[in-house]
């Protein structure tokens, strides 16, 4: 679970750094609607996630896991909402929504275990 735990993390992670490096050019009348609304969903995956393994009691560990996937669909809708707004490229938001579905499935499967 440790190498598991590490690979997700570092998705997680990653994709936090790209969801950043995305909005920066989201038009300044966004910076605190969608722009911020983005960045803190992609911030509140991964750190839902390391507060929740961080507790190591499965029953909190399952709820902090259920907040971070909720975050990612959260992420999800807006990269589609910005996408349809033209505020992204279309290789920023796929190389967004992969990176999501891989998290998404690597969350799946760690609840599906608890």
């Amino acid at each position: 679970m440790n190498q598991y735990h590490d690979d997700l993390k570092l998705k997680m992670d990653e994709f936090a750094h790209l969801i950043y490096k995305i909005t920066k050019d989201f038009p300044k009348e966004e910076l605190y609607g969608v722009t911020s609304q983005l960045r803190r969903a992609a911030l509140s995956v991964i750190l839902n996630y390391i507060e929740g393994y961080a507790r190591q009691k499965n029953k909190v560990y399952k709820n902090y896991l259920e907040i971070s996937y909720a975050s990612l669909k959260e992420a999800d809708y807006l990269l589609d909402f910005c996408l349809e707004e033209k505020y992204l490229l279309d290789i920023d938001y796929n190389g967004a929504k992969k990176l999501s579905d891989d998290i998404g499935a690597m969350l799946w499967g760690v609840l599906s275990k608890l």
